[in-house]
């Protein structure tokens, strides 16, 4: 189950984000999501956890608690929504 985690601290690693969650069973990955040009953190992350019943075990645990200082919001994350091609105005408005 891919799970979504949000309200993270900005000082939070991958590793606090699995840690968090290995308390409730196997964690096969925890990535914090972070801006592609300043490569801070966004402020949220994804944690993938094998088994569904831990999972859940660590969602309802976790879930308004406090990982890093702050209080986090964490539920089942959704599938990603297909989105129009992105257009770049910058670069056709600098082009000549």
């Amino acid at each position: 189950m891919d799970i979504y985690v949000g309200n993270l601290s900005y000082n939070s690693s991958d590793q606090s984000l699995r840690d968090a969650f290995a308390a409730y069973g196997t964690v096969a990955s925890a990535n914090i999501i972070q801006d592609r040009e300043t490569g801070r953190s966004k402020g949220f992350g994804f944690v993938k956890m094998e088994n569904d019943q831990e999972a859940n075990a660590a969602i309802e645990a976790l879930n308004g608690a406090s990982i890093d200082g702050r209080e986090v919001k964490v539920n089942e994350a959704r599938p990603r929504e297909e989105r129009p091609p992105r257009r770049d105005n910058f670069r056709s408005k600098n082009r000549y």
